[in-house]
């Protein structure tokens, strides 16, 4: 069994559960992604998070 946090995407509740024990939709995997040296889309989102930041500045 595997004991990772999971949150419901319709209601937000959090579970150990794949189904929600509230609403009985399906849980998500909330844990963040392991980090690796060999990031293959590191670069994708450095440039996105460039225009994000670019657009806020400017009010964009």
């Amino acid at each position: 069994m595997n004991m990772k946090m999971r949150k419901c995407s319709s209601c937000g509740e959090y579970t150990l559960k794949e189904k929600c024990p509230y609403c009985g939709m399906k849980t998500k995997n909330v844990a963040p992604p392991r980090y690796s040296p060999e990031d293959k889309y590191g670069k994708y989102r450095r440039i996105l998070k460039k225009q994000m930041l670019f657009k806020k500045n400017n009010g964009g």
